[in-house]
């Protein structure tokens, strides 16, 4: 299917699937409930979820790949939400162009970065690409204030020119990003129950781009291409021996990586018609290095899995108070329900990066792998179970 073998097409499949049926996987408690505080069914955080889900899958096509590690891939991500916006403000509001144009901006602003930073490789690749994302930052921060809005961001206004298309929307507001017509914002609920489950236009949207940047990725890792990015990261000293030339393997990379960070930039901008300078500091950099190590470097999914868990935390337990675990934990006698709430409060609020710290360290101490490995250990755990069951176990004549 679409030039996929049968393993690949069936992950392609399970994505598609979770991205579609998302709307009631992420709402598992019905609203009211005391465990409605986890669900994460809302238009928003679903949209961060493929939208991130993007961005780790280019991280990992450079450093799953070839090896190499960007420290400063946040400044794409913020290069494509600056490009959209400007073209929202000029051209017009709908999503297409501005995503183009970021996606374009952005492996532009790629090509120029892979050429100096791939100079060298290592720690010293690493260093290089930081100290241009910082500049970047910098940049946009202060000195091109005319061009990014500073410190308050590149917003849209009412005077914006938009030349494709009438001035504002009714009433004198500022319009919104949509797509011929379908805002981005568009949702439609139903309720079932004490469940309430919201389809929005823009999460779709997101998810559908997700898929395609998710097929793409695979034809990457299974092309010829892919195969001599793997070979530069098992021994590039020895490719240089046989007369290659890693150079414009690891550029092309660069690049591509780059291009899906401006596409998750763009469809940001795209859900939110505001750009930043935030958005290319060096923690944004680390989140998908985070994101990518956890889900599991070099995997398919992987990266889109440890996408989804970090800001699953950031924005489901970061939530958290003490009055909560309060309720939660009301049925304990009073001293008691005041010493778990105690232990308890400093893993979640504002402190839920200790937790996702935790978590970090033991997935790389007992799955290096990340969340793919430890999937398959389970999966072959069960199905070692299976086939050491006497029942289910055929009996073979002997010969």
């Amino acid at each position: 299917m679409f030039g996929l073998n049968k393993k690949d097409a069936s992950l392609l499949l399970i994505v598609a699937g979770l991205v579609a049926f998302a709307p009631f996987l992420l709402n598992p408690f019905p609203e009211g409930s005391a465990m409605a505080q986890f669900n994460a069914g809302y238009p928003d955080l679903m949209q961060r979820f493929v939208i991130f889900g993007i961005f780790a899958i280019g991280f990992n096509i450079l450093f799953g790949l070839t090896g190499y590690l960007s420290f400063g891939h946040a400044a794409f991500l913020g290069v494509g939400s600056y490009a959209a916006v400007w073209m929202f403000k000029l051209l017009s509001m709908n999503v297409l162009p501005a995503i183009v144009l970021a996606v374009i901006t952005a492996g532009a602003f790629a090509l120029i970065i892979g050429y100096v930073s791939l100079r060298r490789s290592g720690i010293y690749f690493s260093i290089l690409t930081l100290a241009f994302a910082q500049m970047s930052f910098a940049l946009a921060y202060s000195v091109l204030t005319p061009i990014t809005g500073g410190e308050t961001g590149l917003q849209l206004a009412l005077d914006d020119p938009r030349i494709l298309e009438s001035a504002s929307a009714s009433e004198g507001n500022i319009p919104v990003p949509g797509l011929f017509g379908l805002e981005m914002r568009d949702s439609f609920e139903m309720v079932m129950g004490s469940w309430v489950f919201t389809f929005n236009f823009g999460y779709y949207f997101c998810a559908v781009i997700m898929l395609i940047a998710f097929y793409l990725s695979i034809r990457i890792f299974r092309s010829p291409f892919g195969m001599m990015l793997r070979a530069i990261k098992s021994n590039q000293q020895r490719l240089n021996y046989t007369g290659v030339n890693p150079r414009p393997y690891t550029l092309a990379a660069f690049v591509i990586s780059g291009m899906y960070a401006g596409l998750a930039g763009g469809l940001m901008a795209s859900m939110d018609p505001l750009a930043g300078a935030e958005r290319m500091f060096w923690t944004a950099s680390g989140e998908v290095v985070l994101m990518t190590i956890l889900g599991g470097v070099g995997t398919l999914i992987g990266p889109v899995l440890g996408a989804g868990m970090i800001k699953y935390m950031e924005n489901i337990i970061s939530k958290i108070n003490s009055d909560i675990l309060h309720g939660w934990f009301a049925f304990l006698p009073d001293g008691l329900e005041d010493l778990v709430v105690t232990m308890i409060y400093p893993f979640i609020g504002k402190g839920w990066h200790l937790t996702l710290g935790i978590v970090f360290m033991l997935v790389v101490i007992f799955l290096p792998g990340g969340l793919v490995e430890g999937g398959q250990k389970l999966a072959n755990l069960f199905g070692r179970k299976k086939a050491d069951n006497p029942k289910s176990a055929s009996t073979e004549p002997a010969e």
